[in-house]
């Protein structure tokens, strides 16, 4: 459920959000076109899962004793592992790429919500 969750965000951010301005960053060509569109959705989906699973972990070793009083840590630790750990890593992809500070602002946003939106749904599973 995480997943679906971060992929709805994905296709709102990407899509009416901020999809033309992505678009306007990348080019008509390239990586602003996908030939197989449903590769791409199994792939980032499969990638998501990898990151929920561990996101799971996280929170079962904390412990739901512990969430439950502490229901706030579901967001500072998903928002957190955005913030710490993926957004740096892509930025320092992106700046050995040379990409735009705008894209990456826009890919940063996206993967800050989508890990809230993971966080939010094992905040709602978890018996808040």
């Amino acid at each position: 459920m995480a997943v679906v969750a971060a992929l709805a965000v994905q296709g709102l951010w990407y899509g009416p959000l901020f999809g033309r301005a992505r678009l306007a960053e990348v080019g008509p060509g390239g990586l602003g076109l996908r030939t197989a569109p449903w590769r791409t959705l199994a792939i980032t989906a499969g990638l998501l899962l990898v990151s929920a699973t561990m996101m799971g972990h996280m929170f079962a070793r904390v412990g739901t004793a512990t969430l439950g009083v502490k229901p706030w840590l579901y967001f500072m630790m998903s928002g957190g592992l955005a913030i710490s750990f993926v957004i740096p890593g892509l930025w320092i992809g992106y700046t050995q790429q040379r990409t735009s500070t705008r894209l990456a602002m826009i890919d940063a946003g996206c993967v800050l919500l989508c890990y809230l939106a993971m966080g939010t749904i094992f905040w709602l599973l978890g018996g808040h």
